[in-house]
């Protein structure tokens, strides 16, 4: 069964027949999160990186931006029984989409910067990654075993 995570928002299961996928990763970060030993993942689509720029929108969207959104996924991962200790985490996006001109708000490059600061902050770390480059991406989360691909292709970590 396949369940797509639209932009600004999330999805956490822990059915193993289930495969998490969200599309049109530009300047956006797609954020897998795995969990082995308890077969928790979940996969959370982000358009910008702080959700002080409109805090209105953020408690309304709160996937929208990274540092709201990735609490939100924290957390309902966490409830359904994965561990921090236990996290692989994969990202993908944070490409510059400024079609041949100059990339002026920087939104993936700086997506990515408050991701990556968010989970050192908190003791995590990124697993795998396909970051930053001038290509939208695909990326799909396989429940049963965190299989990670990026436009059809496995994501390898390290």
């Amino acid at each position: 069964m396949k369940t797509v995570v639209g932009v600004s928002d999330f999805r956490v299961s822990s059915d193993i027949d289930e495969i998490i996928i969200t599309y049109a990763l530009g300047s956006c970060l797609g954020i897998a999160l795995y969990d082995p030993l308890v077969k928790v993942g979940g996969l959370l689509h982000v358009m910008l990186p702080l959700s002080k720029a409109n805090p209105s929108k953020a408690r309304r969207k709160p996937a929208m931006y990274v540092d709201t959104g990735l609490k939100l996924i924290l957390e309902e991962m966490y409830r359904k029984g994965a561990r921090k200790t236990n996290l692989d985490i994969s990202v993908a996006g944070g490409a510059s989409m400024g079609r041949g001109r100059e990339d002026y708000f920087k939104i993936g490059k700086r997506n990515f910067t408050v991701f990556r600061k968010i989970l050192w902050k908190n003791g995590l770390m990124i697993a795998a990654q396909d970051v930053g480059g001038s290509k939208a991406r695909t990326m799909a989360l396989r429940v049963a075993n965190g299989e990670i691909s990026i436009n059809k292709k496995r994501l390898q970590p390290g």
